[in-house]
């Protein structure tokens, strides 16, 4: 055994990691992380959790800086633990969401060579993080970790990452302030200027049949009661994106619920008659403008806490840039004692206009009642995604996978508060929903957490079902089953009229779950699945529900789009 000081740089990283406020790191353990993992077990301050894979590991760090805005670290040794890390960090970079990822890597007298397992991960981490950075010296660690912390959540957050050589983690630091923490400061963000709201509530007070498009950002940056007030106040209809969905209460009259689809829905009736969109915390990289403004000529507010993406479809006539609460606030405030504009030139055009969200709305949720007492075994999505609504309360939280069922979960499922449905559309990426769902549950241990899943995502990570049971994460893990890479069969019969490479086997789920000591159910019938869902959410533990969903309404829905788009 090798003599090492007490306090190595690993202890001050941890140090510093402790004086941001984090709570978890996330990792795999490795050798050139094993300085870290000796210091993180000498503190009370920080969780370590132990996951199965390093993609879990950044999806937890990535959900955890989703829900709470603060950032948690992924962990992993160099090599391939480092590129394993990669998707979840990229999936922070487009999803906004803040995360610090650290990595190991052999002693920095070998990076000049040839050696065992190393590649450059600081360049290949570039892309896909807002800043990062190896660690030279041992007395730039205070620096290099508040940097880390603070670029990774100031706007728009995401991942920032840091690489410490082995070498470099086992020596001692320096005595003196340059080798203790840097405590963080508090960041304020500015305001639109009185002209620029004046500009805005011009605009507004004067259109007949505004829209409100409402975004990641809104629920990012706890706008949503500014933004309810705003709608409320003016009676304007509001429609979220995918990763939106909670800005606005979808049993509110005024929610059109979600737009996402790359196809027509009932939802663009609304952006095809309206005169003005106030786009709020609205990314583009969630829902491209020419799907909903293809000829760029839509007038557009732009609300958010940095200036708008260049895009021929996105030409903002006023940008209102800063604390999204606060500007809808004001803006509320100049437009309010005006009236509600020119829609409320007469009180039957006001009256028309509701009469008309109404219809939409109506249009949007006529699928789940069709199929509220549909008997279809296996089970059609829509009664799938009725039961699950059913079964949660209104601040139980879905953590949607990538494939089809996103899209039905994206398109049905009513969000009744902010974060309370996870969705990544941003980089959209498979696997995410497990250690994602661990993640809320960690964050919300006092509510209900459903990973919501095809069988294709599943199998991803489904190896941090193990992760779940051992730290006490009781989520229920509802697995789609077709089969089969199901949006992409989708895809594939629309464009090109027949399947092919997307089928595959799998395990009896249920089996499996139990292999890892959860508890596993299969609803045997439609009506069967409410009960099933109920029994496995009061499961002291994880658990999983297995769910043979019918597809064919895929193809269904795409021709009802394929109707609306020929009605347009």
């Amino acid at each position: 055994m090798h003599d090492k000081p007490a306090r190595t740089a690993a202890h001050l990283l941890v140090e510093c990691l402790a004086a941001e406020g984090c709570k978890y790191v996330f990792s795999v353990p490795g050798e050139e992380t094993m300085d870290v993992l000796d210091a993180l077990a000498g503190t009370d301050r920080i969780r370590h959790v132990t996951t199965r894979h390093e993609q879990g590991a950044a999806f937890m760090a990535d959900v955890h800086g989703r829900l709470t805005g603060r950032a948690a670290v992924a962990m992993a040794t160099l090599g391939p633990g480092a590129t394993n890390l990669v998707t979840g960090i990229a999936d922070a970079y487009l999803d906004r969401a803040p995360m610090v990822a650290i990595t190991g890597q052999a002693s920095s007298d070998k990076l000049h060579k040839e050696a065992h397992q190393v590649v450059d991960i600081v360049r290949m981490f570039q892309p896909v993080t807002k800043w990062n950075t190896r660690v030279e010296r041992v007395d730039a660690i205070p620096e290099i970790v508040r940097k880390a912390f603070r670029v990774a959540t100031l706007e728009k957050p995401g991942p920032t990452h840091i690489e410490l050589p082995e070498n470099l983690a086992a020596m001692a630091p320096e005595s003196g302030d340059r080798t203790q923490p840097i405590p963080p400061g508090r960041t304020y963000f500015p305001e639109p200027t009185d002209d620029a709201i004046a500009h805005a509530a011009n605009l507004l007070a004067g259109s007949h049949r505004p829209i409100i498009l409402a975004g990641n950002g809104v629920l990012r940056r706890h706008g949503s009661e500014a933004l309810r007030a705003l709608a409320k106040g003016l009676h304007v209809p509001v429609a979220a994106t995918f990763m939106g969905k909670g800005a606005i209460d979808d049993r509110s009259h005024l929610s059109l619920m979600a737009v996402g689809l790359q196809a027509r829905d009932h939802v663009m009736a609304g952006f095809d008659r309206a005169d003005l969109v106030i786009c709020v915390g609205y990314d583009l990289v969630e829902y491209a403008p020419s799907h909903w403004n293809p000829d760029g000529s839509k007038p557009i507010i732009h609300i958010d806490t940095q200036p708008a993406e260049i895009d021929t479809a996105y030409r903002p006539q006023v940008e209102l840039v800063g604390a999204i609460d606060l500007t809808l606030e004001r803006l509320l405030d100049a437009v309010l004692p005006r009236g509600v504009g020119g829609r409320s030139a007469s009180e039957r055009h006001a009256a028309k206009e509701i009469v008309v969200n109404a219809d939409l709305r109506t249009a949007l949720l006529a699928d789940l009642v069709a199929c509220e007492s549909d008997q279809g075994f296996p089970i059609k999505p829509q009664r799938a995604i009725h039961e699950l609504r059913r079964a949660l309360g209104p601040h139980d939280i879905v953590v949607s996978d990538v494939g089809a069922h996103k899209v039905w979960v994206s398109r049905l499922y009513q969000a009744y508060e902010p974060n309370t449905v996870i969705i990544s559309n941003g980089f959209a990426a498979m696997g995410i929903s497990v250690p994602g769902a661990i993640a809320a549950k960690l964050v919300h241990p006092d509510r209900k957490v459903v990973a919501l899943c095809g069988d294709g995502g599943f199998l991803m990570n489904s190896q941090e079902l193990e992760t779940a049971k051992r730290i006490g994460t009781n989520i229920v893990v509802v697995v789609w089953r077709d089969d089969g890479y199901g949006l992409i069969d989708w895809k594939q019969r629309n464009e090109f009229g027949r399947p092919f490479g997307v089928e595959f086997g799998n395990p009896d789920f249920v089996a499996y779950a139990q292999s890892f000591g959860i508890a596993g159910f299969r609803p045997t019938s439609a009506d069967d699945l409410y009960p099933t869902l109920k029994r496995a959410l009061e499961v002291d533990g994880p658990a999983l529900v297995e769910v043979p969903i019918d597809y064919r309404e895929n193809l269904r829905l795409t021709e009802h789009l394929g109707a609306l788009a020929g009605m347009a």
